[in-house]
């Protein structure tokens, strides 16, 4: 059996994983389970798959949570700051040196038509994450009824991203109190071989202390939350500088924290339509652009979410930078302090229910219905980049679309690196731009 690693050695494991993790979630997970399970043997095949079940399935970005999820088995709390923090660090401040640049000089010609190049890109990309999280999510009729219904909903009915989650979750208690057997079926076709490997330091057979359920301990970690959570709006408030905007920001994505499930790709369409249609801090274009940036970053991609909070403050402030900074700083404390919490306090009943099988089903119907959410998303990115100016034949970019199909086949037929094609976009952009004038 695997001696338990030191906290020196953990570190620099997280130190260094938070400036390599590019590739969204699945490329982050694979880096993880490399070097976790099959080098170190630090956790185990089915500990690390029992985590990641759960991680997928509460809000937030679900490698990050991951990341914290492992740290605080091995170490304790510290342990999951550690991983927590040093996951979303590195890419905080590569995305705010990329926010400057985008509005100090993204109305440069070359520099536009460079985005121009990126758009469809990105809209490929959220495309083969529609394909990629359908063919691993609905594995039942009942799934595909809720992916359904939940894409009707949020597309022609508009109802709200939160709500549609809580009804999801009401359908799944009804199912289980009047079918269960929908539920059974549901895990059983979804259940993967989870094999014990008995010489890793973590695996199913160990509970370690820290990770047993304490009541106390739980309302102790609550009450600690929500004090944190009040400090930086406690100061805004004292500095007098347009605390109305600041509660607003906050309080804006402290609630997307909540509802994310299923990941960025997952929350961007509430986050857009809120921030865009609502509160006028970022143009639909703008989202796009701030999705390609997010793309080219290490760590989770839900710090897209910083970029909005940069232009939200660039924006209120008049086009100020500094202002735009402390957005980004503000809207990532707010992004990722709950996640924090869904680990600290959740990990502990989390781990009590590893062999719960219709918990494990309840909430993947959960994640077929964000499958819906992920199609509107797809849906909505598309008009904007395929009709920028008018719905109609006459203001169809062919252009943008022929490249979506051509990074279509590109990331999926050759497997080609994310980073690498948004390089090449950003080229195709400059080139097209420099042929046509």
């Amino acid at each position: 059996m695997v001696n338990k690693p030191t906290f020196k050695e953990a570190l620099k494991f997280w130190f260094k994983l938070g400036f390599i993790s590019f590739g969204g979630p699945a490329g982050q997970i694979a880096m993880m389970h490399d070097f976790l399970v099959d080098q170190k043997k630090w956790i185990s095949n089915s500990k690390f798959l029992h985590a990641l079940n759960y991680c997928m399935l509460l809000p937030g970005p679900e490698a990050q949570q991951l990341a914290t999820y492992i740290g605080w088995l091995m170490h304790g709390v510290w342990g999951g700051l550690a991983a927590g923090i040093l996951f979303v660090l590195p890419s905080m401040f590569i995305l705010l040196a990329l926010s400057i640049i985008y509005v100090t000089y993204s109305n440069i010609p070359i520099i536009y038509a460079m985005f121009n190049g990126l758009k469809p890109a990105v809209i490929a990309i959220v495309l083969l994450a529609v394909f990629k999280i359908i063919k691993k999510s609905l594995v039942t009729p009942l799934h595909y009824f809720l992916a359904t219904a939940s894409f009707i909903g949020i597309f022609i009915f508009n109802i709200p991203f939160p709500l549609i989650i809580l009804a999801t979750i009401a359908i799944a208690i009804l199912v289980n109190l009047v079918i269960p057997a929908r539920l059974e079926e549901s895990h059983h076709a979804s259940a993967k071989n989870q094999n014990i490997e008995a010489d890793y330091y973590l695996n199913s057979h160990i509970v370690l202390p820290h990770t047993k359920f304490s009541t106390s301990r739980f309302w102790k970690q609550i009450i600690i939350a929500l004090l944190i959570w009040a400090l930086p709006l406690a100061a805004f408030y004292l500095s007098n500088t347009d605390f109305k905007f600041w509660q607003q920001l906050s309080l804006f994505f402290t609630k997307a924290a909540f509802v994310t499930f299923g990941g960025a790709y997952a929350v961007l369409p509430y986050v857009a339509q809120v921030s865009v249609e609502k509160f006028n801090w970022l143009t639909n274009l703008q989202m796009i652009d701030g999705l390609a940036l997010g793309e080219t970053t290490p760590g989770p991609l839900i710090m897209v979410l910083a970029f909005v909070g940069f232009m939200a403050g660039y924006h209120h402030f008049g086009n100020s930078i500094a202002m735009g900074t402390l957005g980004l700083a503000v809207t990532t404390f707010y992004t990722f302090l709950p996640c924090f919490l869904f680990i600290f306090a959740g990990a502990p009943l989390i781990e009590q229910t590893q062999s719960n099988k219709k918990v494990k089903a309840a909430l993947m119907l959960v994640t077929a219905a964000v499958v819906g959410v992920i199609v509107n998303l797809a849906l909505y990115l598309g008009k904007a980049v395929f009709f920028p100016d008018v719905f109609a034949i006459s203001g169809f970019e062919y252009i943008a679309f022929i490249w979506t199909v051509i990074s279509l086949f590109a990331l999926y037929r050759f497997k080609l690196n994310i980073l690498i094609w948004i390089l090449v976009s950003a080229i195709f952009g400059l080139v097209h731009y420099l042929i046509i004038h």
